[in-house]
């Protein structure tokens, strides 16, 4: 029974704190993206949902979903949208700066050295290294955002990611063509679900 409920706590945001300062979404989001090489999403999901408890698996999910259909990188519009939940526009900047900022700076200085040293033979086998490792971690991301649909046995939800994986992933079929196809059926899926449950 308490094998249950540990889950279950740990996906409840914790009400009984304030929204975050700017400050907090600032350091928060830097945290995230100077840990995210090859990926911030496992970090901003460890972050957002476990370490601070500001939204359950399920908001972050959906709103994440919701990032993808903005244009521009997903990670930098949760972001934006993030922040913007919390405290409106200068939340978004403060959550954005913090995401972009201090990896841009790293990035830079990593650059100027790859450029001396970029032939080097070790260096090239610790970046592949490192390219596995940021897969490993995006398969990881991918579960744990799974686990929800899991828990709840949403067979019409897995069914469609799988649809759309499959499409695009091993399909090659381009993505405006799929997410058009599979939104309208997804949304009809989750009202007929909803209808049902009454």
């Amino acid at each position: 029974m308490s094998s249950e409920a540990a889950p279950a706590a740990a996906d409840a945001p914790d009400l009984h704190n304030p929204p975050p300062s700017l400050a907090a979404l600032f350091v928060a989001f830097a945290k995230m993206s100077l840990s995210g090489f090859g990926g911030v999403l496992v970090f901003a999901r460890r972050a957002i949902v476990e370490e601070h408890r500001w939204m359950t698996a399920d908001e972050f999910n959906e709103t994440f979903a919701l990032c993808h259909f903005l244009p521009g990188p997903n990670i930098v519009n949760l972001s934006l949208v993030f922040g913007s939940r919390f405290r409106g526009i200068a939340g978004g900047l403060a959550a954005f700066a913090g995401l972009v900022g201090p990896p841009m700076l790293l990035v830079t200085a990593l650059a100027a050295i790859y450029s001396h040293f970029g032939q080097v033979e070790a260096l090239r086998r610790v970046l592949a290294g490192v390219s596995c490792a940021a897969v490993g971690l995006l398969v990881s991301a991918v579960f744990r955002m799974m686990w929800p649909l899991l828990k709840k046995r949403d067979v019409l939800g897995l069914l469609v990611m799988l649809t759309v994986f499959v499409a695009i992933g091993l399909l090659r079929l381009p993505l405006p063509a799929v997410l058009l196809i599979a939104v309208p059926v997804s949304l009809a899926a989750t009202y007929a679900k909803l209808r049902w449950a009454k």
